[in-house]
């Protein structure tokens, strides 16, 4: 399972983030019942996202910081199902990262770092992206958690920003491929991209992985991606497997956007639905995120 969870803020200043905003004194006014009111939601999503057997593995984008995941694990109904997390701090300005949780039971962890797609050279600050590796059902796979550069500054800047860190991604799962004959690659995360962009094309062609999931498949339903924005729907946030991986007969797949009742919300300036956020802008609306996890089952 991904998810972007949006701004999961804590309440405190941090002096060395710019996350001003997300105070109770901050234009969001943000404040703890709001955040355990969002943590909450998240949770419930983890709990309701596959009925009745919760994710093995779960990434997550826009977190704070390690004291903001200990009480989504410990302090929500995620409590007692063995959940643990990995996170490392990066260089985003505004301080929110990557992460991952992951069941203890099912999954033997093997290794955990960051991989750094900042530059301080030319002033190139972003999120770092998450490497994992473990076992589960007796295989070796081998996860990458992203969050690209959002659109911001144009389309067209901002891909430039995107294309560097595809190449860094791309040069990850190359290393990988030759240290392991064709591993298993999980490259999961909101890339503020779509399939289409010159950023992520390359990436699916240098690092061998594929999506079940393709716009023109989603068309015709009401949900058509898993970010909605001025009326349009993208499909942005991805879970990219190896290709070898879902060619190989003896594995089925099943990719889906959740479409829980109330991760929705009434779309009164266009039509149709569209997620229930929790901020629009300085407004509070109370939702959980402004995008839709998404989740691949995989059966051997």
């Amino acid at each position: 399972m991904f998810y972007n969870v949006e701004n999961l803020f804590d309440c405190k200043d941090d002096s060395l983030k710019a996350d001003e905003e997300f105070l109770p004194e901050g234009s969001k006014h943000w404040a703890s019942n709001r955040f355990y009111q969002k943590i909450r939601g998240v949770s419930k999503t983890i709990l309701a996202i596959n009925q009745w057997q919760t994710p093995s593995i779960i990434g997550l984008c826009e977190v704070e910081n390690e004291w903001t995941l200990k009480q989504l694990v410990y302090n929500t109904g995620l409590n007692n199902l063995g959940y643990k997390y990995i996170h490392f701090e990066s260089s985003d300005k505004r301080g929110i990262d990557v992460a991952l949780l992951y069941k203890n039971k099912e999954f033997n962890l093997l290794h955990s770092s960051p991989i750094f797609l900042s530059d301080t050279s030319d002033n190139f600050y972003t999120r770092d992206a998450l490497y994992v590796k473990g076992i589960i059902a007796s295989d070796t796979i081998h996860l990458i958690v992203n969050h690209w550069p959002s659109k911001r500054g144009g389309i067209m800047a901002s891909e430039m920003k995107r294309q560097r860190v595809s190449n860094i991604i791309a040069t990850t799962t190359d290393s990988i491929a030759k240290a392991e004959f064709n591993p298993r690659l999980v490259v999961m995360g909101d890339f503020n991209a779509e399939l289409t962009s010159p950023s992520i094309k390359y990436l699916l062609t240098e690092a061998g992985i594929n999506s079940q999931l393709n716009p023109k498949d989603i068309s015709s339903k009401q949900i058509k991606g898993s970010y909605k924005y001025q009326g349009q729907w993208s499909l942005i946030d991805h879970i990219f497997l190896s290709k070898h991986w879902l060619d190989d007969e003896q594995y089925s797949f099943k990719h889906e956007i959740s479409d829980l009742p109330y991760l929705f919300e009434k779309d009164e300036t266009n039509s149709g639905i569209k997620p229930h956020r929790t901020y629009a802008g300085p407004r509070y609306i109370g939702g959980i995120s402004d995008h839709l996890p998404v989740i691949i089952n995989i059966s051997k």
